[in-house]
């Protein structure tokens, strides 16, 4: 059984790693901040201090064995639900919070870790986490700028051409449409038009374009 200085040893660098991961979260003003990390952290490293150590005093019974990974693994598992949670479903296309439940699903493991005494590997997943959610972002945007898909809803009216707009913007210069998608209703024609390697400039050229159509009802930018 765990001395009670070694749990509070064990929940405090627990509570402080989480809360060193929800930090970057709650800078970007996300619901699962420092807190929501700190807890999550705290509570899968008593789990697994519980699936260890808590059953100690029925193990010298006949018959009785232990397996401390099954709370473990049920902590695994069940952290989807508070993941599940911060993702958001904005519109079609564009979805956020994934990151966030990935990170989520980290510092569970983190205090997992920290439950089961294991502090370096505890310490060097938070740190590499860390650089993931700090350092990989600018990286990130930078490879992303090169590899840009964008995609352009625009409902149209009932009367429209819609293929004549589809031959209007594939003919614009510096513009590469990778697929388009028709779709009609008793009133309006829905069209998604897929383009890659398209500059910022290219988008408002577009978006200027297609905004002096008098056929045009709703246009906006996804990805």
């Amino acid at each position: 059984m765990l001395s009670q200085q070694d749990i509070l040893i064990r929940i405090v660098v627990a509570a402080l790693l989480g809360a060193t991961v929800g930090l970057e979260r709650e800078r970007k003003n996300w619901t699962a901040g420092m807190r929501t990390h700190m807890m999550v952290c705290v509570g899968s490293s008593l789990f697994m201090m519980v699936s260890a150590f808590g059953f100690s005093d029925i193990l010298g019974s006949d018959h009785v064995s232990l397996d401390p990974s099954r709370v473990a693994a049920q902590v695994v598992s069940g952290i989807g639900f508070i993941g599940a949670g911060t993702i958001v479903f904005l519109r079609q296309g564009i979805i956020r919070g994934l990151t966030t439940a990935s990170g989520m699903w980290t510092v569970a493991a983190i205090g997992l870790a920290t439950g089961g005494g294991m502090y370096f590997a505890a310490v060097v997943t938070t740190v590499v986490a860390l650089t993931i959610l700090y350092a990989v972002q600018p990286l990130e945007a930078v490879i992303a700028r090169r590899y840009v898909k964008r995609t352009l809803f625009i409902s149209l009216k009932a009367d429209t051409d819609a293929a004549e707009i589809v031959r209007e913007v594939s003919a614009m210069e510096k513009v590469n449409i990778s697929g388009f998608q028709l779709s009609k209703n008793d009133t309006s024609w829905s069209l998604e038009l897929k383009f890659t390697d398209l500059k910022p400039e290219t988008v408002l050229e577009i978006t200027h374009a297609m905004q002096s159509n008098p056929q045009l009802k709703e246009l906006y930018w996804g990805k």
